[in-house]
């Protein structure tokens, strides 16, 4: 094909060749010309010599190549030429750049270029490459290197294709003249811009008269109307490309479409035949199917789905009919039992409609079709029928035995009316409770009933014809034990948790009854105090009257070492007929407890010590440097109250002081610091003439009364503001006194002052009346300091309790 194609172009390609070598000069535009008019030679200094030469440049054609060329001798493709070029061969041109030398090859006098290969447009189409011209004895650029194109022109040599064929299609049956089906593009690898090389055009070789083609687009469309799919469904469609605009001596491919054709509802469904008839025993199950019909339809999928119904209201109160998804049939089932004795024969008028309907094919009728089922109903010898689906009857508990229930009854539905005989199923109940009387279906009770053990029985009762006893019944019947008050209530709880520091008056807990009986109104407890036994100094309680108690203490704190368990007996009484009670005896047990009422811990002391990680040994020298560092504790305190600091001045302190005594006594009579008798009798103080700042002997070895000390006798009143005006010149006439001015202070206190004295000397050692309450609110940290100084504790007790305080806090 190709080399034929080439023979029939070789009259034109002469032609032009001829064309290009007699008037290529004339009728090619040049793509390059560079006119120079100076010479610019570069100095070894740096400078510039400028040369004035006369104007010339490059002068070549436009190049063109053949593809596909064929022959012994390399093919023409072009001349270059310098307009500096005189002739004399004095010009050597060079060829470089895509394919020289290789390619393409240049007449180095003539400048001449030649191609030597057979070139494929498709491959590569066009070439760069680069020209330059120089002196061949000076070996000098006569032009500068400038780049041309040499372009490979197209063939008629590569035949239309249709890549992704083969290609399915569908279209919808009964579609109208010119739908469009499908749109085919095939590609051709020649030039689009050169001839018609790539100009294809459409047409079809198979598929007629069904299907057309657009030569130009490559859409296919229908050409007959009204094509059913039920007649044929596939069709294959073979479609041509031809290049050369479809003329002579193109080029051409083809490709083949597959076309389906959609089904649409275009055909109603029929019953294969007009009269059905089905036999259908009378002990068909309700819901149950009986029996199955079917209409045809030529369509498929939705368009062939189909909607059965039942249009005569005496079939279609007796009988239903649905349609199954998969075989596309009518499913007949009993709506309600049979009865042969009652009627014999039904007729049902079935109707089969498409539920999915087209308007525009309306015009081939309804899309719907009608048949006639007659139903006859066969006699069968049938069961007893009881009287009730199912039965529920209630007895007390602790009844006699032999107590009756209540009866079921049966009867044979048949008109031959057999007797029917009564029994109970005994492989669904290991124990028996009950029976039945065979005759006349009363059941009784056999065993005495507890319904806090069993409240319901569920027993199954059978009946079967004395004719045929094969054919058996079955009813469920329900039994309810009823109540009766025989168990008395119980206290829920057992242990109750007491806290060290409660208060009189303070609810322990809130207790409830159980009772194991049911009362129909809800049940009712009432409490109280076991009777006959001395009133509880402890503990009281109150009844709620809401079904709950509360344990109240008495007094005031409990200690869990004087003793940790308390007993209560309680007393509960029941709201049923008769009334029973139950007494329950709860144990108190006194628990440490944080300030929010939270138990901090309830285990014994042996058990908190081994659950520490200590050794006993380890335990006891921690216990005794704890007393020790207590009995050093409070011998400080003691000497801190019995010392006092003696108003030493110092003889190398020559500053003027003011001497305050922040100290506090027994009085008037208690006066370590100074003697005061001279403000009562300065007579006799004139005796005792001593310096005045440093303690005397008297008041040195004695502390006042509150140390063991008496005091002097009443003196007699003296003027005292005389009395101190006299020391005054006295203290101003010695010279032997200190050289600064010193202020005594007397505080008179003691037996006269009216406000008391709040000195601690005088205060009880033992115990005190002081209320301390209100350490209580203080927080968890003072709790136990509250209880230790409100109990009533011997100092052992209260080290002892010091101590195991500080273990606890060790501990945690």
């Amino acid at each position: 094909m190709r080399i034929s194609t080439t023979f029939c172009l070789c009259p034109v390609l002469v032609c032009l060749c001829f064309l290009q070598k007699c008037y290529g000069v004339s009728h090619h535009v040049p793509t390059s010309k560079v006119p120079i008019t100076k010479n610019h030679t570069k100095l070894a200094n740096g400078e510039t010599e400028v040369h004035h030469r006369p104007k010339r440049g490059w002068i070549w054609n436009q190049f063109f190549v053949l593809e596909e060329h064929i022959g012994p001798d390399a093919q023409y493709v072009g001349k270059l030429h310098s307009n500096s070029d005189k002739g004399d061969g004095s010009v050597r041109y060079i060829l470089s750049g895509e394919g020289a030398g290789s390619i393409f090859i240049i007449n180095e006098v003539t400048g001449d270029i030649h191609a030597t290969e057979s070139l494929d447009r498709e491959r590569k189409a066009h070439y760069v490459l680069h020209a330059q011209a120089f002196d061949r004895n000076t070996e000098k650029p006569l032009e500068p290197k400038s780049e041309f194109i040499i372009k490979v022109q197209d063939i008629n040599d590569n035949a239309p294709k249709f890549p992704d064929g083969p290609f399915v299609a569908a279209v919808p049956e009964m579609s109208q003249v010119g739908t469009s089906v499908y749109q085919v593009t095939a590609s051709d690898a020649d030039d689009p811009t050169y001839g018609n090389s790539a100009r294809v055009v459409y047409s079809i070789l198979q598929g007629q008269p069904y299907f057309s083609i657009d030569p130009k687009t490559g859409v296919i469309r229908t050409a007959l109307a009204n094509m059913d799919r039920e007649a044929r469904e596939h069709y294959a469609v073979v479609i041509q490309a031809k290049d050369m605009a479809g003329s002579v001596g193109g080029l051409s491919g083809s490709t083949t479409i597959n076309i389906t054709l959609t089904d649409v509802n275009d055909n109603p469904p029929k019953f294969p035949q007009k009269n059905y008839q089905l036999y259908v025993p009378e002990s068909a199950q309700v819901g149950k199917p009986v029996g199955k019909i079917k209409a045809n339809d030529e369509d498929l999928g939705v368009n062939a789905a189909i909607k059965y119904s039942i249009i005569n209201s005496e079939g279609a109160a007796m009988f239903s009919i649905a349609t199954d998804r998969d075989t596309r049939e009518g499913i007949i089932s009993l709506k309600k039992p049979l009865n042969y004795e009652r009627k014999k024969t039904y007729t049902l008028h079935i109707e089969g409609v498409n539920t999915h309907v087209e308007p525009r094919f309306s015009y081939l009728g309804p899309f719907k079709d009608t048949a006639t089922l007659k139903i006859t109903v066969g006699d069968v010898d049938e069961p007893p029928v009881f009287s009730m689906d199912y039965y529920i009857m209630d007895v007390y508990e602790n009844a006699r035995i032999g107590t009756e229930v209540g009866a079921v009854t049966a009867r044979d539905p048949d008109s031959k009316n057999s007797p029917v005989r009564y029994f109970i199923n005994l492989s669904e109940h290991g124990d028996k409770y009950f029976n039945i009387d065979m005759d006349s279906g009363v059941i009784k009770t056999t065993q005495s009933l507890d319904r806090e053990d069993m409240p319901w029985h569920n027993i199954t009762v059978m009946a079967s014809e004395v004719d045929n006893p094969s054919l058996l019944s079955h009813v469920p019947v329900t039994v309810q034990v009823l109540d009766v008050n025989d168990n008395p209530p119980e206290i829920k709880t057992d242990e109750v948790v007491v806290c060290e520091s409660s208060r009189p008056g303070q609810v322990i807990q809130t207790i409830a009854a159980v009772d194991k009986d049911d009362f129909a109104n809800g049940q009712r407890f009432s409490f109280s105090l076991l009777s006959g036994i001395p009133v509880n100094p402890n503990f009281t309680l109150k009844d709620n009257e809401d079904n709950t108690a509360s344990i109240i203490a008495r007094r005031r704190r409990f200690s869990r070492l004087v003793q940790e368990l308390y007993e209560l007996p309680i007393v509960v009484w029941d709201g049923g007929e008769p009334a029973l009670s139950g007494t329950s005896t709860l144990t108190l047990q006194v628990c440490p407890c944080q300030w929010n009422g939270k138990v901090q811990t309830c285990q014994d002391e042996r058990g908190l010590l081994s659950s520490a990680g200590l050794s006993t040994g380890a335990l006891i020298a921690i216990l005794l440097c704890i007393v020790i560092l207590l009995v050093i504790v409070v011998l400080f305190i003691t000497l801190r109250r019995s010392k006092k600091e003696p108003l030493i001045i110092s003889e190398e302190d020559v500053r003027e002081n003011v001497v305050t005594y922040d100290d506090e006594g027994g009085g008037e009579e208690d006066t370590e610091a100074f003697d005061i008798i001279a403000l009562r009798n300065p007579a006799a103080a004139e005796e005792l003439k001593f310096r005045r700042d440093v303690r005397p002997e008297a008041a040195r070895h004695c502390g006042g009364p509150a140390r063991g000390c008496h005091s002097p006798p009443e003196l007699d009143q003296v003027n005292v503001q005389k009395f101190i005006k006299q020391r005054l010149v006295e203290a101003d006439m010695d010279t032997g006194g200190p050289p600064y001015d010193s202020l005594q202070t007397y505080a008179y206190e003691g037996q006269g002052s009216p406000t008391g004295s709040i000195s601690s000397l005088d205060s009880p050692g033992t115990h005190s009346e002081q209320d301390y309450n209100y350490l209580d609110d203080w927080g968890p940290e003072f709790q136990k300091l509250a209880e230790l100084y409100g109990e009533d504790m011997d100092v052992a007790e209260k080290i002892f309790s010091l101590v195991y305080i500080f273990y606890c806090s060790i501990k945690s």
